[in-house]
């Protein structure tokens, strides 16, 4: 059974945190949770990080999405 490899991250500050946000790509309207710098890497040789914005939607169920796809309503 393949365990889980837990993912280093860490907290972004943001100016739009906790505002109302839309998230360009998908079209979701909501409130920005967090931003984090997350490390995706399929390998521990080689560190990929990427900055996540973390959005509720209106349904309570929060997207993540690309930082920059992310602007003010």
């Amino acid at each position: 059974m393949h365990e889980a490899v837990p993912r280093p991250f860490e907290e972004v500050p943001h100016a739009l945190l906790h505002r109302r946000v839309r998230d360009i790509a998908s079209g979701v309207e909501g409130e920005l949770m967090a931003v984090v710098r997350e490390d995706v890497s399929d390998t521990p040789a080689r560190q990929h990080w990427v900055e996540l914005a973390y959005v509720r939607g209106p349904s309570g169920r929060e997207i993540s999405a690309a930082v920059a796809n992310i602007e003010a309503v």
